[in-house]
Parts: C-alpha cells; structure tokens; sequence
C-alpha cells in the first residue's frame, strides 16, 4: 500500500514539474507601451495586434497607457519608465541632443499629419500661404508646433511673425477655435482633426486643414520608439515587437470597421464614426510610394537627414545628431 501510495505521489510531482516547466517555458515578456495621447487611429496598428493575439503570439504581454505628448513620452522611454512608444524623430532628435539614448525603429507617420485647420469664410478651401498672414494660430504650449511653423515658413520664403502663435493649454484649443478666439486651430491627421471636424459640423459648419506637407514640409512624423539599451540588450525583444505591431498596423489597414470594433470594445467611451476616420488618416501617410522598400516601417535614410536638418535649425539645435542616430531599419521584417 506504502508503495502505491508513493507510486502516486511521485506521478503527481511529475505532472506538476512538468505543468510548472511548461508555464516558465510560455512566459510572456512584459513590456509597457506609452500611446502619447489617448486611444485612438493612429496607435490602431498597437491596439490592434493586442486584440488579436499578435503580442502573445510573439511571446509578449504588451501593456498600453495613455500618454501626454510625443516629446515626454520619448523622454519618459529614456528614463526607463516604458520599453516602447509612439514618438517621433524631433524628440528623438531633441532627446539625444540633450544627451539621450533613444531611437526611432519604424515609421507610422511617413509624412508629416500636422495641420493648421480653419472654417471656410475668411480663407477659401485652397488657401494660399500668403492669405494666413496676421492670422492667430493656437497651439500647446510645448507642441512642436512653436518651433515648426516659423522655420517652416522660412522653408516658404515667408517670415517667421507671418503668423501670430498662441501658446495654449491643450485642453482649450479646441473650443478657443470654436469660440472664434483663433483664427487657427493645430490639427493632427489620425488624432483630433476627426474630432475637431465632429464638432465643428454641430454648428452646422465644415472644417478644411492647411496641411503643413503641401508647402515644403518633407519630414517624417511618428513612430514606434525605444531605448538604445533595449536594442543592444535585447534585440530579440524589439524585433518580435516591432513585427506584431506592424502585424496590427497592417490587419487595420485590410479591415478598418474590424479594427474600430476590435479598439473600441476595450475603450468604451471612444466614438466609432471619429475612430474610423482616424483610422483612415492614419492609413493614407502610412506607406511612403518614394520608398525603396514596400515594408510597413521602413525610414528612407535622405528623408530622415533631411528631417532632423530641418529640425535642428527650428529647434537651434547645435550638438552633433545625425540622423543614422536617430532611427534604425534593423528591425523591419524583410
């Protein structure tokens, strides 16, 4: 009886070395993805792959959280405090001159989604830049915007006070722009341009964008962004996250009314219609047609000098960032 009992025992802790051995071998790695704003089209590619398995099928748990703008989320990557974000070159740019490690590893964004919005009245639909001049643009206090424009409109042959710049809490550019306080209202393509438009068609009104890549402005926008440190010590890690992400970006872009359903079952106070058009914005900057590879990420390296040249003098940026610092293909699948 003694040994039957033994017998069984002994299976049992077999069973569960075994049990034990199995869950340690399917571990999932953790990591933290910083969105830079709230839930919406342009992080779809990320919440996308987290709906459908792609993370964990890549042996990742992937943790979204919202963040509070593109410079301080590569920041905050920089500071450890997330593996991955939604960030673009500039702060990458801006964050490596100030002695950071962080690198862009693809592209969202291959063109820039700012814009300069406005109600047809004082402009016409196809406003040239000159008809702007004196106008007052509002912007948040830390947006890129308070750098880019006036380089931008130099890149124009126009000078910098050609628009008046208000520095703004995000919190009331909107409705200083509904209100008529501004003339102009910054808008980002993918983000709170669908939005803006939403309420601007409750006043019974149709919003138009002055879009900044129609006037000289060739520069990459966002993308998914690390840390140096991550890349070197485990780039095993940010090639399986790079690839499920691009998975999603790519699953959104063939099923854009899946994709909204998939985003807004686990963000229920997310507005479908303003989702679907973020989407949408967002999948028509997302694949460059001058690219010598069709791949979803991949950064074009003259298009990136020409980006953080173009940045260093709108920011007077005066350390020596190249851009081959600033991003990386190496994780693009081939």
């Amino acid at each position: 009886m003694a040994k039957i009992l033994w017998r069984r025992l002994a299976a049992t802790a077999a069973v569960l070395c075994a049990a034990l051995g199995g869950n340690a071998a399917h571990a999932l790695d953790k990591v933290k993805f910083n969105l830079a704003w709230l839930p919406q089209g342009s992080t779809g590619g990320v919440l996308v792959a987290a709906a459908k398995g792609f993370y964990a099928e890549a042996g990742l748990e992937v943790q979204t959280q919202r963040g509070y703008g593109g410079q301080r989320t590569v920041n905050e990557i920089d500071q450890g405090l997330f593996e991955f974000g939604y960030g673009d070159p500039i702060s990458v740019m801006l964050n490596r001159a100030n002695g950071g490690k962080t690198v862009m590893v693809g592209a969202i964004n291959t063109q820039w989604p700012g814009a300069l919005c406005y109600v047809p009245g004082k402009l016409s639909k196809t406003p040239k830049l000159a008809d702007i001049k004196g106008m007052s643009v509002g912007g948040g206090a830390s947006s890129p915007l308070q750098n880019l424009v006036p380089a931008w409109l130099q890149a124009n042959g126009l000078p910098a006070t050609h628009l008046k710049l208000l520095r703004l809490d995000p919190a009331v550019i909107n409705p200083s722009f509904l209100e008529g306080k501004v003339d102009l209202a910054e808008c980002w393509e993918g983000a709170n341009k669908p939005l803006l438009e939403a309420l601007v068609r409750r006043e019974g009104k149709q919003l138009a964008a002055l879009r900044y890549r129609d006037f000289n402005l060739n520069i990459y926008g966002n993308g998914i962004v690390t840390s140096e440190q991550l890349v070197q010590s485990n780039p095993d890690l940010v090639k399986r996250f790079v690839t499920a992400t691009y998975r999603g970006y790519d699953y959104m872009r063939k099923n854009p009314e899946e994709a909204v359903d998939l985003i807004a079952a686990s963000n229920k106070l997310i507005a479908k219609p303003i989702l679907l058009q973020q989407i949408k914005e967002t999948l028509e900057i997302i694949s460059d047609p001058g690219a010598d590879n069709a791949k979803l990420g991949y950064i074009r390296a003259d298009r990136m000098h020409g980006t953080i040249e173009f940045s260093k003098k709108a920011f007077n940026v005066t350390a020596a960032v190249r851009g081959g610092e600033v991003y990386t293909n190496r994780f693009i699948v081939d």
